[in-house]
């Protein structure tokens, strides 16, 4: 690993902010998908019951 010195701390939080901030992000745009397609398929399936 490269040698950060006294900055390691900083370097390393910045990291794991970032990395923490992007797991969140996927998470919530592959959670609002499936929701979406969720209410498709209901919207879908009330549209050809008629």
């Amino acid at each position: 690993m490269t040698e950060l010195g006294k900055y390691a701390v900083p370097v390393l939080l910045s990291y794991g902010v970032g990395l923490t901030l992007l797991a969140l992000l996927i998470w919530n745009t592959l959670s609002r998908n499936a929701r979406a397609r969720h209410a498709l398929e209901q919207q879908e399936g009330e549209r050809d019951a008629r």
